[in-house]
Formats: C-alpha cells, structure tokens, sequence
C-alpha cells in the first residue's frame, strides 16, 4: 500500500528554513477597512456580495488617496445590522483612524477620502490575516491567533483579506501605525498588543513598519537589535542612499549604517498556491558608519 507524500504548507516550508522576517512589511501609508462578514472567496472584492458597483466606486477612491484595501470581520461571528467602515492613515507623526458606519451598501459609494470624516480615533486596531480562499495558512495559522487576541481585546480584534507574507502567517497588523508581526502564536497575541499599546515593539515577530522602504527597515531592525531600543518611534530615519548593487547607506536618528540584500532560493514554493520555489530576500549588514548606543 502506498501513501500520498505530505504537502508542506508555505508557512511550515518558512519556519523550516528560517526564512528572515525582518524589513518584509509591505510599503502602505493608508488604509482603506470596511467590513464584510465572510465568507471571503479568493478574490475577496469580485467574489463578496457587495454590488459591483459599489465595489467599482471603493477601488476608485482608494486608488485616488493611495490606500491599500482590506475587507474585515469580527472573528467567529457576523454581525447582524451596521457595518464599520474606516480610513486609516500611518504616516509618522499622525498616526490615525476615522470610523463610519453604513446601513446600505451604496452608501459606500461616497467615502469621502480626500478629506476624511467619521468618528477620529487614535486608538488600536488589530488586524489578523485569516483569508483562508487566498492561502490555507493564512486560515489555519490566522484564525486561531485572531481568536485568542479578540478574547482579550475583543473591540480592536479584526480578521481581514490578504496583507502579504503567506508564509509567515499566522500575520498580524497594528494600526494606526502600520506595523506588520509575522509567525505569531495565539500565546504571544496579548503580549505584542500590551507591548504596542505602552509604544513598544516585539522584535521577535516583527516584519517592519509599512511606512518606510525595505533597506530602511532592515537598518532599523540592525540598530535595535544592537542596542535593544524598540521604542516604536525610535531610531527615525533620516536618510537613504543607493550606494551600488542591492546596496543602501541610510543614515537614521542615532545610528548609520550600509545595508545590502542579499538572496537565496528557496528549496520549495512560497505560497501555497505557487508550483515553483522563488527567491527568498534578506538584508545583511555592510558596516556601521555610527554605531547606535
């Protein structure tokens, strides 16, 4: 008798290889979070059952403001009668959200995000990717870690759509300040939020902040690590330079440094959804210039 090989999942593949989360957070300063209880098909827009029309007019305004857009729900239960809608901005400094409410889906037709309005907020919002039609781990992986975080923050508990990183699900975002967490467990939820609320980052799980490059990242992952500051706010970037082939010299509040990307092909693919392996990035130190402290 002869059995099927086990496919390796995408996010069980990453562990494996010890894939770097560091400087992967995906370049996003707004956000666009309406809610839409599941279920969510693979394209979550196309395949959800908000009119097409309506779905037309969000994708219009969000391209219009540059806002990156994300279907949400609570975790394990729909919500009967208003929906949620938000705007989220990340830049530096004005760190924000503006929530709404509709009754009827036209009204999303007109969100006004040139100039925001709705109920101003600056208080945390959890996002967990959990969109399991996109990627399988990001349901068996998200799910689980939305659910625990909504036990103990149960209003700022989100499941959403695809974020990026499939393979480092379960995938975690804390807004407004964009900061992206890979490969968290469900037990290490509340810890990563206490931390966040009282401003501080767990390096552990940290993919980057989205509102800065990928070699800006990576610098700034460099001058933590050495020095073991994780304020959220700390070591700022000042300054970034291309300085040769996949080669950066980025000068930040208190530290500069040279970073360069480096590559490796991955022995299997990187979503589970791929057929073939594809090049896994990482950065590495070149030099310290000034060395943090």
């Amino acid at each position: 008798m002869t059995t099927e090989p086990t496919v390796e999942r995408c996010s069980d593949g990453c562990l494996r290889r010890g894939d770097p989360l560091g400087a992967s957070a995906p370049p996003v300063r707004h956000w666009l979070l309406v809610e839409q209880p599941g279920p969510w098909g693979p394209h979550p827009w196309r395949d959800s059952s908000l009119p097409e029309d309506v779905v037309a007019a969000i994708a219009a305004q969000a391209s219009a403001v540059h806002a990156r857009v994300l279907l949400i729900r609570r975790p394990g239960r729909a919500q009967p009668g208003l929906r949620r809608w938000a705007f989220v901005e990340s830049t530096p400094g004005r760190e924000r959200a503006w929530w709404s409410q509709v009754t009827d889906p036209s009204e999303l037709t007109d969100l006004g995000l040139a100039e925001p309005r709705g109920e101003l907020s600056t208080a945390p919002i959890y996002l967990v990717c959990a969109h399991g039609r996109h990627d399988a781990c990001c349901a068996i992986r998200g799910r689980p870690l939305a659910a625990a975080l909504a036990t103990v923050r149960p209003e700022e508990t989100w499941e959403c759509t695809h974020v990026g990183g499939d393979r480092f699900a379960g995938n975690m975002i804390a807004l407004p300040h964009g900061l992206y967490y890979g490969q968290v467990p469900p037990e290490k939820a509340e810890q990563i939020a206490s931390r966040y609320e009282v401003g501080l980052l767990e390096l552990e799980h940290f993919r980057g902040r989205s509102t800065y490059a990928a070699p800006v990242q990576a610098a700034q992952e460099l001058a933590r690590s050495h020095s073991g500051n994780t304020r959220i706010d700390s070591f700022r970037p000042l300054d970034a330079i291309h300085s040769g082939h996949e080669q950066w010299l980025v000068e930040l509040e208190g530290a500069k440094l040279e970073v360069r990307a480096v590559f490796h092909r991955s022995d299997s693919p990187l979503t589970c959804s791929a057929t073939v392996p594809a090049a896994v990035r990482g950065f590495e130190l070149v030099r310290w210039l000034d060395k943090p402290h």
